[in-house]
C-alpha cells in the first residue's frame, strides 16, 4: 500500500503560502509507515518545531489500473474518508531552498492521518463534498470538493500515467486554505459532510 499525495490543488491554499497555481498536480508519495489509523494519538517529532495540518478528502483505491481513462477513472475508487497530512514546515522550506526533495517534510512517520473511509456510494454529490478541520472544537479549515482544481477523475487519470495503482492504495487529494501549526496537548478532529471521520491528540 502507498500513498499518493496531492499538493497545491486548491488555489486559495496555494496562495496562502506564496506558490504557483500548477498547470498539471502536484504529486509526492508517503510510505505505509506513515499511516495513523484508529484516532491513536500522534507524538510530536524531535526533528520540527513547526508541524502543521492539512485535512484533505482521502480517496481508497479499488482496482489496479496504469494509463486510465478519465470515462473510467470513476472504477478505481470505492470509498471517501478524510485525513491529516502532516507537514514540517520549516523543515520542508529549508529544503526547498536549497532545492532539494521535500519528502523528509511530508513522509515521516505516522505524518498521514486516515479517518474512516465511508463507500461513495454513500454520498449524493461527490463534486460537491463539504470538510472541515477543528482544532479544540474551533474551525481551522474548511473546503469542498468542487473547488480542487484537479478533480477525483482527473487525478486518478494523471497519476496512472506514472504510477501503477494497486487496490489499497490511497489517494490524499489535497488541502484548502486555513492550514496552520500544531502544538502538544491540540486535539484535531476531521469532518466530512457534517461527520465526524476522525480525532487526533497531540502529544
Amino acid at each position: 500500500m502507498k500513498i499518493i499525495a496531492v499538493g497545491r490543488n486548491y488555489i486559495d491554499h496555494a496562495k496562502e503560502l506564496n506558490n504557483p497555481v500548477p498547470e498539471k498536480p502536484v504529486i509526492f508519495l508517503k510510505p505505509d509507515t506513515a499511516v495513523l489509523k484508529d484516532n491513536k494519538d500522534f507524538y510530536y517529532p524531535e526533528f520540527s518545531k513547526d508541524i502543521h495540518f492539512e485535512v484533505e478528502i482521502v480517496l481508497r483505491v479499488c482496482n489496479e489500473g496504469k494509463h486510465v481513462a478519465k470515462k473510467f477513472a470513476h472504477r478505481y475508487y470505492d470509498a471517501i474518508g478524510l485525513g491529516i497530512d502532516f507537514t514540517a514546515r520549516d523543515l520542508q522550506s529549508e529544503l526547498k531552498s536549497k532545492g532539494l526533495p521535500w519528502e523528509l517534510a511530508k513522509a515521516f512517520d505516522h505524518s498521514a492521518v486516515v479517518g474512516n473511509m465511508i463507500l461513495k456510494e454513500n454520498f449524493k454529490d461527490l463534486h460537491s463534498l463539504t470538510f472541515s478541520l477543528q482544532k479544540n472544537d474551533v474551525e481551522v479549515q474548511l473546503g469542498n470538493s468542487k473547488d480542487m482544481i484537479f478533480d477525483f477523475d482527473s487525478l486518478i487519470t494523471f497519476v496512472s500515467q506514472y504510477i501503477t495503482l494497486r487496490k489499497g492504495d490511497l489517494i490524499f487529494t489535497g488541502t484548502p486554505a486555513g492550514v496552520g501549526p500544531i502544538e502538544i496537548g491540540d486535539k484535531l478532529e476531521g469532518f466530512l459532510e457534517g461527520k465526524s471521520i476522525f480525532t487526533c491528540q497531540i502529544k
